[in-house]
């Protein structure tokens, strides 16, 4: 894919969750090509480091920082990192998730409380820490990643879809609390994407065929769709928006 060129971004400080692999990973190569400085945190090592070493050549190689997103006193120490060393974050990216499958019979409360934590509770957390910097220089963008499962219902996700609902609560209630200070906080919806995890693990022909058939553009939607999406709602030409979802599903109404 050819991305829009947004000149704004262009030496923006970007932190982005779960960069290593799949979206994340699309999103960090995309912001990185508009010239933007791009920190990224996740738990894959080797592939994380693999990207950033890939990624060498940019005008500001990406930077990755380990840490496991659901232990807070870890992600804090991270976030004071690289605001130390990189700056004041001005486009925070909460990419990272995981979607287990699961049977409602055996839901535990450490099994939700681990759910909540992977898919939900790190966006908030992420989301204030960087609040401060936004708000002393008057600007900056939140963008959260919601999921289209829940708007379908999808099964065996039910721990998944509730964090993800909440995800666009969550960005609602920042948008409105931040936007007096020029904070923009928007939600970012993927529909059935691409990545060598869901080939690995969930997809089958038939499953393809399935989703191709639910969905309005009979085109799968691949990581750089949402990357595109990102750089977009990211830049200044997105300056009116805020509080909003934005789907990138291909137009899919049926599970």
């Amino acid at each position: 894919m050819v991305y829009a060129t947004y000149p704004n971004l262009a030496d923006k400080r970007v932190l982005i969750t779960g960069g290593g692999t799949g979206i994340g990973a699309a999103l960090v190569e995309a912001f990185a090509a508009q010239g933007a400085q791009v920190c990224f945190i996740d738990i894959v090592d080797e592939a994380s480091r693999e990207l950033a070493s890939s990624l060498g050549a940019a005008k500001h190689p990406p930077r990755f920082f380990h840490c496991d997103l659901t232990d807070l006193d870890a992600l804090a120490q991270v976030m004071a990192t690289i605001e130390s060393e990189c700056g004041a974050v001005e486009i925070m990216v909460n990419n990272a998730a995981n979607d287990h499958r699961h049977e409602v019979k055996e839901v535990t409360q450490k099994y939700w409380d681990e759910s909540m934590a992977v898919n939900l509770r790190h966006q908030f957390f992420c989301a204030q820490a960087v609040a401060p910097g936004m708000k002393a220089a008057g600007t900056g963008v939140i963008l959260n990643f919601g999921s289209i499962s829940w708007h379908l219902a999808l099964p065996k996700l039910t721990l998944y879809v509730t964090a993800k609902a909440a995800i666009e609560g969550m960005t609602r209630g920042l948008a409105r609390e931040l936007g007096p200070f020029g904070i923009r906080v928007n939600c970012i919806i993927p529909g059935s994407v691409r990545t060598p995890r869901q080939m690995a693990l969930w997809h089958t022909p038939e499953g393809e065929q399935e989703i191709l058939d639910a969905q309005c553009l009979h085109e799968r939607v691949e990581p750089e769709d949402i990357a595109a999406m990102t750089l977009f709602l990211a830049s200044d030409n997105a300056g009116r928006c805020s509080g909003r979802d934005y789907f990138v599903d291909a137009g899919w109404y049926g599970a």
